[in-house]
């Protein structure tokens, strides 16, 4: 009697990440389906730190304090990020759907490039973010529109860049390949 086992993938070889490193992009849908699959994750990295920033600075308010907890959930982004990509490439959503991280020859980052392009990544938000702020929009319809809105146009973005990349990933000298055996 056999029970039902989980496929095991094995990682890719250095020969492969270097030849896949050269291919274009995974599409756009896989993605950005990792992008949201990513953003739902973070929610367990972000509430706990939030809680025990809150608990030590006896945060009584949620606008009280507001530059150093958002400081606090940067720093502790950048080290995550920055962490999944140094060590396998992946995050958990990347491993989902089998993407990774190399740069342009195919190996992992080195720190310095995972660094610039988790800075890079806010280009996602950053655009939108500021316009809001310079408009004076208050109303989470105006900033969500604007959010959504630019996060598409972002996306679409690709279609005209190098190996069908994000901008960040070209501005960091990074890509993003298929991680599937």
């Amino acid at each position: 009697m056999s029970f039902w086992r989980p496929p095991t993938y094995r990682p890719l070889t250095s020969a492969e990440c270097t030849e896949r490193a050269s291919a274009q992009a995974p599409s756009l849908r896989r993605r950005l389906t990792a992008f949201v699959y990513e953003g739902v994750l973070l929610f367990g990295i972000v509430v706990p730190v939030a809680l025990v920033y809150g608990v030590l600075t006896n945060q009584r308010h949620g606008m009280e304090g507001r530059l150093g907890l958002g400081l606090t959930l940067f720093a502790t982004l950048l080290i995550y990020f920055v962490w999944c990509w140094r060590r396998s490439g992946q995050t958990l959503a990347m491993k989902t759907w089998h993407l990774q991280l190399v740069d342009a020859g195919g190996a992992r980052p080195p720190i310095w490039r995972a660094m610039l392009r988790h800075l890079l990544s806010w280009l996602w938000f950053a655009p939108s973010l500021v316009a809001a702020w310079a408009f004076d929009w208050h109303s989470t319809g105006q900033i969500m529109g604007a959010l959504v809105g630019w996060i598409g146009v972002y996306s679409l973005l690709s279609y005209l860049l190098p190996r069908r990349q994000f901008l960040h990933d070209v501005l960091s000298g990074t890509r993003l390949i298929d991680a599937r055996p």
